[in-house]
């Protein structure tokens, strides 16, 4: 498995051994508020929002946006980002190994192609493919774990079955989708015990349909997730900035204490 998945490495722009390492930080903290950072997208309280500074507020609502979350973010994420592995600063030359490796050979791959039939035709087909194969990568990832009703919380309340029942969606895609996707939107089953194979993660939920309730949503419904920005510990649930002026109105809170105020206004007119 993992040689298969050093392999595809090459073609997914993603270096595996690195890649697993952060993925492993991920599901060992996903959902605990002390434990962010790696692995996961960048998500705020909205204590931890109304502390910021004006050009913290501005760059955390540009971070969040959907053209950069789901266009910038992702060509950015497989291109640059994945050929050097700065997450892993400081844990040694090691942990180069594996992206250099995959440079390489993804490089090796693609002068190969470009020999075989031109800088242009290869650019004109392998370009859009990788970055509208980036952006869906990120959507599916985004939509599992930043919905709504989510779960997040501190260290001290956290608990790996709750967190991987609850912090992670079911997705419930058509039949053609679940195939292409390798049925990664059962994903509070593969949180709650990742050695399950792919294919059997539709064979956990026939043996245990009370699964199919829990944080289950459609194509349809996941688009409602793209204005969600925000963890509110009071009500435990993920927020967007409107709601957050309206649950600050509806507390008696000053409009600065929701974020409106000076460059905080001009970027949510902008955003």
């Amino acid at each position: 498995n993992d040689w298969v998945g050093r392999v595809l490495s090459v073609v997914t722009l993603t270096p595996y051994d690195h890649w697993r390492h952060t993925h492993a930080i991920h599901h060992a903290g996903m959902g605990n508020l002390e434990r962010r950072g790696i692995g996961d997208i960048r998500t705020l309280t909205v204590a931890e929002y109304q502390a910021l500074g004006p050009g913290s507020r501005f760059l955390y609502r540009l971070y969040r946006h959907p053209l950069v979350l789901f266009g910038v973010g992702p060509a950015f994420l497989f291109l640059l980002q994945n050929r050097v592995p700065t997450s892993m600063a400081g844990a040694g030359w090691r942990v180069w190994i594996g992206p250099m490796a995959t440079n390489l050979a993804t490089l090796a791959l693609a002068a190969l192609l470009v020999w075989l039939v031109g800088p242009g035709a290869f650019f004109a087909v392998q370009l859009p493919v990788a970055l509208l194969a980036a952006s869906l990568g990120v959507w599916l990832f985004y939509v599992q774990h930043q919905f709504e009703e989510t779960s997040w919380e501190h260290d001290a309340d956290w608990k790996h079955p709750d967190a991987s029942l609850h912090g992670s969606s079911y997705y419930d895609l058509p039949q053609p989708l679940r195939w292409f996707t390798a049925n990664i939107g059962v994903h509070h089953v593969h949180h709650l015990n990742s050695r399950i194979p792919f294919y059997r993660l539709p064979e956990v939920l026939r043996l245990h349909p009370e699964l199919k309730t829990i944080g289950r949503m459609t194509l349809l419904e996941s688009l409602r997730c793209v204005p969600l920005v925000l963890w509110d510990q009071r009500r435990k649930r993920l927020i967007s900035f409107r709601q957050m002026r309206l649950n600050a109105a509806a507390d008696g809170l000053r409009p600065d204490a929701a974020g409106d105020s000076g460059l905080n206004l001009f970027a949510g007119r902008l955003l």
